[in-house]
């Protein structure tokens, strides 16, 4: 496959903090942003000296990756002709690759991840209930899910066929999917916070039929401590059975947020905005800031980050 190597630029802006005991941050926001005092920490710091020990890669729509931190860069699809637009970014459980997937089902393997098999169909893009809407890996790096904003659940490789809700009728569409610790069930939710458990994995609550600021736009398995967060558009988060709370950007006036990752097996985790920023929620947690690609050029808007 060939691939076109996308540099990070430098950063086109500087975010500074001041920062007191139970103090709130003042976060100079992104361009497209206005700026918000923020009752949710923010790490806008320099990571601690030395090689950093984690990092994180943002995609944008076109299939451009951007790197950050120890995250190497294994190619994109920046470049290339697509089918379908790119709806995210998945690592492999090493750290030494990621998958990305389109819209039309094209999954595209870099670094140590396998390409396993895809339900592409380049008609799947123009029609919206079968547009692929996540991906989430096995535990082994062996096999991976997909599903469509349907419901329907496609398996590969060594990941078991779960179920899903195609044919049922949702109120709004699924948009993303996560796996347990032990790959043996899934969680998928709607833009509507609606969470559908299968497998193994255990309902832990929703945000169906709650009042919503924004959208959900993803969710994330804790697997350390069994349960999942809901992301929302305007940053809010929801904790179902899920790791230490570090803070949200809900209610300060953001939005366009369209990810989220943990910083595991640390605490934290960093939200990611459609124009490549990114946020570091930090609190008492110890979520580094490696930078972003926002302030810069971008050909299409980033729309997931991935942890290395």
């Amino acid at each position: 496959m060939t691939t076109v190597s996308r540099t990070p630029a430098v950063l086109a802006f500087v975010r500074s903090a001041l920062v007191g005991l139970a103090a709130s941050i003042l976060v100079l926001a992104p361009s497209g942003f206005a700026p918000q005092a923020s009752a949710g920490p923010l790490n806008t710091a320099p990571p601690p000296s030395g090689p950093p020990t984690t990092g994180y890669w943002e995609v944008a729509l076109d299939g451009g990756v951007f790197a950050y931190g120890d995250a190497p860069f294994y190619g994109s699809m920046g470049g290339q002709a697509l089918n379908g637009a790119i709806k995210g970014i998945v690592a492999t459980p090493d750290g030494r690759g990621y998958w990305l997937f389109a819209s039309d089902g094209g999954v595209f393997a870099f670094g140590d991840a396998p390409f396993l098999g895809s339900p592409a169909v380049p008609s799947n893009a123009r029609i919206p209930s079968a547009s692929i809407a996540g991906m989430a890996t096995t535990p082994d790096g062996k096999g991976y899910w997909l599903v469509n904003a349907s419901g329907d659940v496609s398996a590969f490789g060594d990941a078991a066929d779960l179920g899903g809700v195609g044919g049922m009728n949702l109120n709004k569409p699924i948009i993303g999917i996560a796996a347990t610790a032990d790959g043996k069930g899934i969680w998928l939710v709607a833009s509507d916070g609606g969470v559908f458990a299968y497998g193994d994995a255990p309902f832990y609550g929703s945000m169906g039929g709650q009042p919503l600021n924004q959208p959900i736009t993803g969710i994330e398995s804790d697997t350390a401590a069994g349960g999942y967060w809901l992301v929302a558009y305007d940053g809010g988060l929801f904790n179902f059975h899920a790791g230490y709370s570090c803070g949200s950007l809900g209610g300060q006036g953001y939005s366009g947020v369209v990810g989220m990752a943990l910083n595991a097996p640390n605490l934290g985790y960093w939200l990611v905005t459609s124009d490549g920023s990114i946020f570091a929620l930090a609190g008492f947690c110890d979520t580094p800031y490696y930078g972003d690609i926002s302030g810069a050029h971008l050909d299409a808007p980033v729309v997931a980050v991935a942890q290395s």
